[in-house]
């Protein structure tokens, strides 16, 4: 397998690519939730749809991307598929498995109460369970991505309808400036968003192509990390302001989005070929991590989760890659 100049050229136009969209998905949020508040919306609805959704826009945008490419037939149907579940999985181990030990390494402790647990680890838990029932047949089609993006609707009502409250990080709370400017600066972060997915989703094809390597793990160690990193800026703000409950809340909800959302309006636009180590083994080891740490959070910690227990979500996350590799090297 000889490293070319157009592999080296895609690895680089790629990298860049995922930059910008990391960076502009991160504008096009912090002036949606400035033209969320000059217009009076409430915290509740700003942190359930804006923020929720907005950590999760690289994921989103790269699915959209990427079905619309498939349908147009500028993208390969199955390698784009593999790539982007790759980098929604990888993404959602990322912030479930490495995020939380950096965490609980940089905040020494974290507690949650029960009702955390119910509203935020519980849906996690039946998201990851609902993809792995949808895409054990090895597609994932319209029907199904319709019932997982009614499934997130079904779990915004039921957030909503009790009364939960879901903030948005402090860095996001600046004064309210004018609300036009702000929009247009959405937009234009939002268009950004796009071109950057469809230049990285592109690149990525490349690669996969010249290298021979599985689209799914190449989408979990490029779109996984790189989608991750909304994420991670939210965990050091948290943990510089004393608020890692906050980063926790957000690390365990963005997982509800990556595949409900992500996975859901994607497969609802063109369907998708699911590779078999996204069914034999990224979501079937997501699913006993997210049922095993509900348990210990809520019954065997009693809602509290110290620098030690950093180690195990550390290791988790290194044997889930190690796993996909070993067992699944080109797939």
């Amino acid at each position: 397998m000889a490293v070319t100049a157009e592999t080296i050229g895609a690895v680089l136009v790629g990298g860049v690519a995922l930059a910008l969209l990391v960076a502009s998905a991160r504008v096009a949020v912090e002036r949606s939730v400035n033209v969320a508040q000059g217009y009076g919306v409430s915290e509740e609805v700003v942190g359930l749809t804006v923020v929720a959704v907005g950590t999760s826009l690289p994921e989103i945008s790269s699915h959209v991307i990427a079905s619309l490419g498939i349908l147009s037939g500028t993208l390969d149907y199955e390698v784009a598929s593999a790539t982007v579940l790759g980098g929604s999985v990888g993404s959602s181990a990322t912030q479930q498995l490495l995020l939380v030990g950096v965490l609980l390494l940089s905040a020494g402790r974290v507690t949650v109460s029960r009702a955390f647990v119910r509203s935020s680890y519980v849906p996690m838990v039946l998201a990851i369970g609902l993809a792995l029932t949808l895409a054990a047949d090895g597609t994932v089609s319209r029907a199904d991505g319709l019932l997982l993006v009614g499934a997130f609707l079904v779990y915004l009502y039921y957030t909503y309808d009790r009364g939960q409250r879901v903030t948005f990080p402090e860095e996001w709370e600046d004064e309210v400036g004018d609300v036009r400017i702000d929009a247009a600066v959405a937009v234009a972060a939002l268009a950004v968003v796009l071109a950057s997915a469809f230049v990285a989703l592109s690149a990525l094809e490349l690669l996969v192509a010249s290298l021979g390597l599985g689209g799914s793990l190449v989408g979990i160690v490029t779109l996984g990390v790189g989608s991750a990193l909304p994420e991670l800026s939210t965990v050091g703000e948290s943990i510089r302001r004393r608020r890692p409950t906050l980063a926790f809340g957000t690390l365990v909800g963005s997982n509800v989005v990556n595949l409900l959302v992500a996975v859901g309006l994607g497969a609802a636009i063109s369907s998708y070929r699911v590779p078999p180590a996204v069914v034999l083994w990224d979501l079937p080891v997501m699913l006993l991590v997210a049922l095993a740490a509900t348990v210990y959070v809520a019954r065997v910690a009693d809602g509290e989760l110290r620098r030690h227990h950093a180690t195990w979500f550390v290791v988790g996350y290194f044997v889930f890659l190690a796993g996909h590799l070993l067992l699944f090297p080109s797939g």
